[in-house]
């Protein structure tokens, strides 16, 4: 596609290939942002058994959607124990992981072998230890990633999904994925908020060199971005 051609679409007729023209950007926005803690436009799962999430809008209010498209760019565990129950503000865990593997904090070690990480030790047979996964996400017709939370509700379906991917031998960031919600119950008998995730279709090859491109730039980042506290909860949200 030539140079005018492509300036002649729309960003929605783009598909992923906007952030093409801001890649000089994205890395002046690295040299910026050296030192400091970037800050990613965040996808809200509600609780509850809500199916709708909150996407960064236009304006300063999120935008509410059934579902969206996007390709991932990048995505890690995030592990986080707290212990005692909140009482208020926005203090970070006692222990956290940003790799699922290595805990920093009290008890700290070993995540696989922690007990704290083990099913029976947190409320109605949860883990105390709270499993999250992080998926820096590239919606259609933007320019700059967003950064979705998975909570552990949503771990195994994600999980489900990226194995059927990789079998038919696609990579989470060479294709467009489809997300949307159902209302799911735990053993406990709470409703919750669950992810699903359906292959919408292959990026092109165009797209795909637009995207690994800004993957690499996103997986620099993912090790400093911080926790972000839920101010009503106490809950790790991001």
């Amino acid at each position: 596609m030539s140079k005018i051609a492509e300036h002649a679409l729309t960003e929605q007729e783009q598909g992923f290939l906007v952030c093409t023209n801001t890649d000089s950007s994205f890395s002046s926005l690295s040299e910026e942002l050296d030192g400091l803690e970037p800050q990613f436009e965040r996808i809200k799962i509600p609780s509850g058994g809500g199916t709708v999430y909150e996407i960064p809008g236009d304006g300063d209010d999120p935008d509410s959607v059934k579902e969206f498209k996007a390709a991932i760019l990048h995505h890690h565990p995030l592990n986080c124990h707290y212990k005692s129950k909140y009482t208020g503000g926005s203090n970070p865990p006692d222990c956290g992981s940003y790799d699922g593997r290595v805990d920093v904090g009290d008890p700290g070690g070993d995540c696989k072998k922690c007990p704290l990480n083990q099913y029976g030790t947190g409320e109605n047979g949860s883990k105390a230890c709270k499993n999250r996964r992080r998926i820096y996400l590239l919606r259609e017709g933007e320019a700059f990633p967003d950064l979705l939370s998975l909570p552990t509700g949503s771990l195994k379906p994600f999980t489900k999904y990226l194995q059927s991917q990789i079998s038919k031998g696609r990579a989470s960031n060479t294709i467009v994925t489809k997300f949307a919600l159902k209302k799911a119950t735990n053993s406990g008998g709470i409703a919750y908020s669950q992810a699903t995730f359906a292959f919408e279709r292959s990026l092109t090859p165009e797209e795909q060199t637009a995207v690994k491109a800004l993957s690499e730039q996103v997986k620099s980042y993912a090790a400093t971005v911080g926790m972000e506290i839920d101010a009503e909860t106490g809950e790790v949200t991001n």
